[in-house]
């Protein structure tokens, strides 16, 4: 009897000992694939971290160009309407000196504003051309071809329509380079591209009139918007040195105080 216990014994101990190890490999596995498990979750963690960083970046940069935007469109809306504004006193001044508002053929002299395109003097002529300039030198005549086109440029011009009078300005000086009323053209060229914001065609116009026509009562407004452009595109460094230049050649000019007004904007934005 001792003898089969003995030996019942002897083969219950191998197949004990086998559970243990089948048990134990058991507990191996789940732990690896629990292990497995919260490496997956904490990859699964680290990405959505990630993806929350990368979605509050995105919505900041989105919240920046909203902002430029509206700063944009509101830059837009104030240019347009000083524009309004100015052409208005045009056709007010050319009313009070005989002329028709609702065709206004005198191509004013600029008076720049810090904040848009520049205002003009009712005072000045160019455009009507019989009348005198605003310098009071008195201009060549234009015939009646060269007038009827510059009036329909400028008519474009007063009515919002910003494309047509850019065309009928380039074709203008195209076809009459000569013109007494050129600088006036050109100027009114530049404001067509600078009250849509195209900066860098209107300072081409602007700087065509500063060099082709020194002699012209338009040059100090016409430098003055060179500057107004070159701040628009972050041009700093140029636009100051503009901006003295007219502070500095046209001393008591209306130019001459703007340039002088907008330099010390720039400097408090920069000190700030």
């Amino acid at each position: 009897m001792a003898g089969a216990i003995a030996s019942a014994t002897l083969f219950a101990l191998p197949a004990a000992a086998q559970d243990t190890r089948l048990s134990l490999a058991d507990r191996v596995s789940r732990l690896e694939q629990q292990s497995q498990q919260q490496a997956g979750t904490t990859s699964l963690v680290n990405q959505v971290n990630d993806l929350q960083q990368q979605l509050a970046q995105l919505q900041g940069q989105i919240e920046e160009l909203q902002h430029q935007n509206q700063q944009l469109q509101d830059s837009q809306k104030a240019q347009y309407a000083d524009l309004d504004s100015r052409l208005g006193r045009i056709e007010k001044g050319g009313a009070s000196q005989g002329q028709s508002p609702a065709a206004p053929a005198t191509a004013p002299g600029p008076s720049a504003s810090s904040a848009a395109p520049a205002a003009v003097q009712p005072a000045s002529a160019g455009a009507a051309a019989p009348a005198q300039a605003a310098a009071g030198a008195a201009p060549a005549h234009a015939d009646a071809d060269q007038q009827a086109a510059y009036d329909a440029a400028f008519k474009s011009l007063r009515a919002g329509d910003y494309v047509s009078a850019s065309r009928g300005f380039r074709d203008f000086l195209v076809k009459y380079p000569d013109s007494p009323l050129a600088p006036n053209a050109y100027y009114w060229l530049g404001e067509s591209y600078y009250v849509t914001m195209n900066y860098p065609v209107a300072i081409e116009a602007f700087q065509r009139l500063v060099k082709q026509y020194p002699q012209s009562d338009k040059v100090s407004d016409g430098l003055l918007k060179v500057g107004y452009c070159q701040i628009e595109l972050k041009q700093q460094d140029a636009a100051v040195a503009t901006l003295k230049q007219v502070a500095a050649k046209y001393p008591g000019t209306k130019a001459a105080g703007l340039a002088q007004e907008r330099l010390r904007r720039l400097q408090r934005q920069t000190a700030n």
